[in-house]
């Protein structure tokens, strides 16, 4: 491909809202440009990227003997509302309605859709396992897009969906998954860590994201240096040391707390550690209103809290919805279970010591109060707090270690929430008719092209890994007339009949220019045909990854492409 007849809008300065390096430098070398809040034109050096990330995930989708399909973006509301998910999916959903008033779903995820396909195709277990795909834009309605194409409304993901008469060939195709996926970025250059995942709305028990390491990350990630145990904080067990926390309390008895209503000020007020206090969160879902009781140092995870209830989404009560329940915002004391609100104890209160509650009226807490005392009919205490660097590891309670994180790919084992829902049944070898079981493969594929700039840039751009780098070479040609213009097509031509992918930039701009471009866009190798090799045939080879640039005197182009290729092969084996 010739420059002279590409569009390669690059630019020298940031965008003004780009704040991380992959949004910027994607805008800066052409690979994008905004339409609207969460949307993106792809150009076409971002579009051959793409591309090759898609195909290595279907590569190793293929080699596990995975089908490819392609289905609607638009899927109906029936399918949604088979599986109870029309409304458990929440504000993040497209919905949209027809002429005929027929309601529809953009598609962010495709289980219900799989499902109504397959059923009719699946009669005995003989037709089984089965997992089939497909690449394909999906769509969510953020609240605050951002990153670039990180978090955006529209996205590219590949979306997998096995079927299998039983939880061991379901097992079989999840761990298939977890060495592809492995394989899969590998060869995109991402280095990737498995962790602990929750399931979410998706459902399902096994889950598992494949994270990159990032101080840019949403997610975070709690690590054990000494038993490779990793885990996302929405999914790690809380587990605390175990302390007797010495109480310098008096006995049970009401204290006065003028306006004192946080954690943070009836501890500073009274003289004692977070840890003496009980905090009490109040929430309410579309079905119920949820009490929740902590230890006042700790904080709510509402991941755990849904999936525990079964429940999408969760907003704050209002102070007049508290006090419909007999309680007074930002003095609720402890109370036991009733018909009103479901109340859950987390289990890093403990019910035989002292602490410090609130008053159940206002400007007035309570000392020495404790649980097993004073709650009737004191519920199991359920894991609902955020683990946090620091907190003992699951495994082997080690501390762990938090960092940020990047997910570019999840897998879970759905169970049977989608197959009962649908009624998929196949014949077992018995004649008996069995429910099947599911499993669920996504990556993100503009998230990962985004990921792999945010682990693969310095101050001068992109250096891309060769594998799913726009174009393997970039030939820049500083040339004077006609004559020298042909020598270094002569140049361009060779390399293309060798099959390299090259990119020559035969544009009529200045040398730094030129140079600055394709350090900017990040070709893996780059040649320099200039006024050295027209005064004594001297090129230059550069190794845009580790940024070294080699001399050597042109000899001629066997000599040339064996270069060429050995660096080539290089780069190529770094990714192995």
């Amino acid at each position: 491909m010739k420059a002279s007849k590409y569009i390669l809008p690059t630019e020298k300065e940031n965008p003004a809202d780009a704040v991380v390096a992959s949004h910027r430098l994607m805008i800066r070398a052409g690979l994008v440009r905004k339409s609207s809040a969460g949307l993106y034109f792809y150009l076409p050096l971002g579009v051959r990227i793409l591309q090759k990330i898609k195909q290595i995930v279907r590569e190793e989708m293929n080699s596990t003997g995975a089908l490819e399909f392609d289905l609607p973006i638009l899927t109906p509301s029936e399918l949604w509302e088979q599986s109870g998910r029309w409304n458990a999916m929440g504000k993040e959903m497209f919905r949209i309605q027809d002429r005929h008033d027929l309601k529809y779903a953009l598609g962010p995820t495709h289980e219900e859709s799989f499902s109504y396909l397959v059923k009719p195709l699946l009669k005995s277990y003989k037709d089984l396992p089965i997992n089939v795909y497909q690449i394909q834009t999906k769509f969510r309605d953020e609240i605050r897009p951002r990153f670039g194409v990180i978090r955006s409304r529209e996205f590219i993901m590949k979306d997998a969906y096995s079927f299998h008469i039983d939880d061991a060939s379901l097992d079989e195709t999840y761990q298939a998954m977890r060495v592809a996926y492995r394989k899969m970025f590998d060869r995109c250059g991402l280095k990737t860590i498995p962790v602990l995942a929750d399931s979410g709305s998706m459902g399902g028990s096994t889950s598992e994201e494949f994270m990159v390491v990032s101080p840019i990350g949403e997610e975070t990630l709690l690590l054990c240096a000494q038993c490779d145990y990793s885990s996302n904080s929405e999914k790690t067990p809380l587990v605390l040391e175990k302390e007797n926390i010495p109480s310098a309390l008096p006995g049970k008895k009401e204290v006065s707390t003028p306006g004192k209503k946080t954690i943070e000020e009836v501890s500073q007020f009274l003289g004692i550690s977070a840890k003496e206090t009980i905090k009490a969160v109040a929430l309410k879902s579309e079905k119920k209103k949820i009490l929740v009781y902590l230890r006042g140092d700790l904080e709510l995870n509402l991941h755990k809290l849904h999936s525990l209830l079964r429940i999408a989404d969760t907003e704050p009560m209002s102070d007049l919805e508290i006090g419909e329940l007999g309680l007074v915002p930002g003095f609720i004391q402890p109370i036991a279970p009733n018909e009103k609100v479901k109340v859950l104890y987390d289990r890093s209160l403990q019910k035989n010591l002292p602490y410090v509650v609130g008053g159940g009226k206002d400007d007035l807490h309570i000392q020495g109060f404790i649980l097993e005392k004073e709650i009737s009919n004191l519920p199991e205490f359920a894991d609902v707090a955020l683990a946090r660097e620091g907190d003992l590891c699951p495994n082997c309670n080690s501390p762990l270690k938090a960092e940020k994180g990047i997910e570019v790919g999840h897998i879970f084992k759905l169970g049977d929430k989608y197959t009962k829902a649908f009624g998929i049944q196949v014949l077992d070898q018995s004649g008996k008719a069995r429910t099947l079981t599911m499993g669920c493969y996504g990556i993100g594929v503009n998230r990962t092209l985004a990921t792999v700039i945010e682990q693969c840039n310095d101050d001068k751009g992109i250096f891309w890994p060769i594998s799913i780098a726009p174009f393997e070479v970039t030939l820049v040609s500083i040339t004077k007339g006609e004559e020298q213009y042909a020598k270094a097509e002569e140049f361009y031509n060779v390399l293309k009949n060798e099959g390299v992918e090259v990119f020559w930039d035969d544009r009529d701009l200045g040398p730094g220019f030129k140079l600055k471009d394709s350090e900017l866009i990040g070709f893996p190798i780059r040649i320099t045909i200039g006024k050295k090799f027209f005064e004594n045939g001297e090129l230059s080879i550069y190794n845009r990854k580790k940024d070294q640039e080699e001399s050597f005197v042109f000899t001629d182009f066997e000599d040339f492409t064996s270069r060429v290729e050995s660096l080539r092969q290089e780069l190529f084996a770094e990714l192995e």
